[in-house]
């Protein structure tokens, strides 16, 4: 089949080029914008119980009071704020309300804080809808009418709460968009220049892939459309990372072997007819396992990440497609040009380090089977250590106006005082609730431990519903209040509510706790559904029962290596409360898929090698030779893109950034270069069963020397011997 497709598109290469740039165009032409959310809450399925107590507030209390900006207000010098300072502040606050900002219901100027360090104002907005700009730009604008409210006053000021914080990150995530994506195309221009010395291949990969994120980032958003999908904002970063850090890979496995059948002796576009025929089913076979990985994650009960499987199904799904037809309809048009100005793809180098890699492997696949898997499991150890977090730990940023607000804040207000957890209270039998037990409870929810001050501040017009505001000790994105909210606060909240009455927690911590729940569903849903699927392609591809399962045993190590490297570093090392909540699901299908990548590439030469009637120890040798440059570039080329994320000033993209480039570095170095091949080794043929491959016998009847060198001649699969000294890499 990919034999066919090759010659289709090297054939009709112009129709090819053609029929990319109209389909491009239209898809750019017509796609909507692709609108993103950061509210956690959007996230969760109605079942939890942060989403119910949700509901009960938004039935209650349609227009009831929720700050989404809160402005803070200290003294320049430190000071306690005088009279005169709090009464500034009040007059800034009927500013404020007088100015009639779009979206802004109410403002409240509340009273200082209880060692009169700290005063706020706080600004209610009306939601909006998905995409809507609105509330961002009212902060904007408020930010730039304070600075001229608060001149010659000796008042400091900045604006916080949950639409200045939205802010802030879109801003500083377009900014890590930007650094992300100047890294990544420096890092495969370097690379890309050493390992082919021609800008010309480098400049064509950057066009192409360039072109191809074009067209996925339309049909995405055309999907998210149709299917009312919703985006985390973080799928940006990595889309840049996985377009061009995958698309890269897929072209060097392309251009190796274009390269290589050249060197053969064929003519441009027959070399690049075989090299889609040989490499195709490998590519395929590969971006398959990505896009499975991905689609697996439909299953998950987080919706952020059933909108970012698809996502990056299709950035993968067009990136083949790219790859199998526009990058080969494009090189065979410009045939040996490609390379310009270098020379050197007409000669063999000699591979001599990967030669002997290779030779090293086959004379000792016990030695290296145990080394390469003692040294993951010994890296896997750390993952015991692994403590999810569902917020970046809060670090003041000068440069982000939100964190100084925060900070400022929690100077002399409760850490949670910036997000306070409500309870909500709901009459089951029709009664009103009583006064007296009003207050009976808020004394219970005073009691628990970690639990700063409590208020009622909302009944409902029908007096059967109260809100109550609980201000946690503790950070309220932080572990210590979730396991607040996880157990004594929930705990009494329930078993503490008078007869006929319903409680539920809800609010941003509570939120989290119920993230944590669903995360720990989705790890025992997704993961094996991954890997079974995985499994199958590796069956089809190899036509074996058995190399896909040590396959996925290599990959389950792979995996458990990088998270406990990933524990050491940020958690050991550099102290950090733990690991962004949704990281493993993460690494498991980045390491999972992309570690399997550079598996198919090497089990698919292994198995070429002895289907060419080579010995096991001998295909090894070859297939290490062979392959490991290919592999090498790809894996440092890819690895090299996802560190571009640790560019980016942002917690949750630089642990994301390192576990996935040391996963790749893992699965490129030690899995696919050494564990995969010297287990193979030890299988030997029966690591294909049940099909059989067997050495070829020579037409002659004579013995078969398994010694000699194949090399590819006639591209048609036929092998003769070559000189001496001839390699092939």
């Amino acid at each position: 089949m990919f034999s066919a497709l090759g010659r289709f598109v090297v054939g009709h290469r112009w129709l090819v080029i053609i029929s990319w740039l109209i389909a491009g165009a239209a898809v750019i032409a017509t796609a909507p914008a692709l609108t993103t959310t950061s509210d956690q809450a959007e996230f969760l399925p109605k079942q939890y119980e942060s989403i119910q107590a949700q509901k009960i507030q938004q039935e209650a209390f349609p227009k009831g009071f929720s700050p989404s900006a809160i402005v803070v207000f200290t003294r320049k010098d430190g000071e306690p704020l005088q009279k005169a300072d709090s009464a500034r502040v009040a007059k800034i606050g009927e500013s404020l309300k007088a100015e009639k900002y779009d979206k802004v219901e109410e403002v409240i100027t509340a009273p200082p804080s209880p060692h009169k360090k700290v005063q706020t104002v706080l600004v209610s907005m009306a939601d909006v809808k998905a995409g809507d700009k609105s509330r961002q730009h009212t902060v904007e604008d408020m930010r730039d009418d304070l600075k001229s409210l608060v001149k010659d006053s000796g008042l400091k000021t900045g604006v916080t709460g949950d639409a200045a914080t939205q802010l802030d990150a879109e801003e500083a995530a377009k900014r890590a968009d930007s650094l992300i994506f100047l890294g990544t195309i420096v890092l495969i221009i370097v690379l890309l220049t050493i390992i082919f010395r021609s800008p010309t291949i480098t400049i064509l990969t950057i066009v192409g892939i360039t072109l191809v994120s074009q067209v996925a980032n339309g049909l995405i958003a055309i999907s998210a459309k149709a299917f009312h999908l919703k985006a985390d904002s973080s799928v940006s970063s990595l889309l840049i990372v996985v377009l061009f850090g995958v698309g890269t890979d897929y072209i060097l496995f392309l251009m190796f072997r274009y390269r290589e059948r050249l060197r053969c002796g064929e003519d441009p576009k027959t070399a690049m007819a075989t090299a889609v025929g040989r490499v195709g089913e490998a590519i395929a076979s590969a971006a398959g396992a990505v896009i499975v990985c991905f689609l697996a994650l439909l299953l998950s009960s987080l919706s952020f990440l059933t909108s970012m499987g698809p996502a990056l199904a299709i950035a993968i799904a067009v990136t083949l497609l790219a790859c199998l037809t526009l990058i080969p309809a494009l090189v065979s048009l410009m045939g040996t040009k490609v390379f310009w100005p270098s020379k050197a793809w007409r000669h063999e180098p000699r591979a001599a380090r990967f030669g002997a890699i290779g030779r090293g492997v086959a004379r000792r696949p016990g030695l290296f089977v145990v080394g390469s898997g003692l040294l993951m499991v010994a890296l896997a150890v750390g993952a015991l250590g692994y403590q999810p977090v569902f917020a970046p730990e809060e670090k003041m940023d000068a440069s982000n106006e939100s964190s100084v607000a925060t900070h400022d804040m929690r100077e002399d207000l409760p850490a949670g005082s910036t997000n306070p957890s409500t309870v909500l209270m709901r009459s089951t039998n029709g009664e009103k609730l009583g006064q007296r037990e009003l207050k009976t409870y808020i004394g219970d929810l005073k009691k628990v431990e970690g639990v700063g001050s409590v208020t009622r501040s909302q009944l409902s017009k029908d007096g059967r519903t109260a809100e109550f505001s609980v201000v946690l000790t503790a950070d309220p994105a932080g572990n210590k209040a979730m396991d607040i909210v996880r157990g004594p606060l929930r705990t009494t909240a329930h078993e503490a509510a008078p007869p006929g009455t319903e409680t539920k927690v809800g609010g941003v911590t509570s939120v989290f706790v119920d993230i944590g729940k669903a995360v720990n569903r989705d790890f025992s849903v997704v993961f094996p559904t991954a890997a079974a699927l995985i499994m199958l392609i590796l069956a089809f591809l190899l036509r074996s029962l058995i190399a896909p399962v040590y396959l996925m045993v290599s990959v389950a190590l792979g995996f458990g290596a990088t998270l406990g490297a990933t524990v050491l570093l940020f958690q050991n090392i550099r102290g950090e409360a733990g690991l962004t909540f949704f990281l493993p699901v993460i690494m498991y299908l980045f390491v999972v898929a992309i570690g399997t990548d550079y598996n198919i590439l090497m089990v698919a030469r292994l198995r070429e090698e002895a289907k060419e009637g080579l010995g096991p120890r001998e295909a090894t040798a070859k297939s290490i030779q062979h392959a490991g440059p290919t592999i090498a570039a790809a894996g440092v080329i890819l690895a090299g893109t996802f560190a571009s994320m640790t560019l980016a000033n942002d917690v949750t993209l630089a642990q994301t950034g390192f576990a996935v480039a040391f996963g790749i570095v893992i699965a490129s170095f030690v899995m696919a270069m050494f564990f995969t091949p010297a287990l193979t080794t030890l299988f030997g043929r029966a690591a294909w069963w049940p099909r059989r491959i067997g050495p070829r016998v020579p037409p002659q009847g004579g013995p078969y020397q398994e010694e000699r060198q194949p090399v590819p001649a006639d591209g048609h699969g036929g092998y003769a011997p070559h000189r001496s000294g001839d390699r092939r890499d």
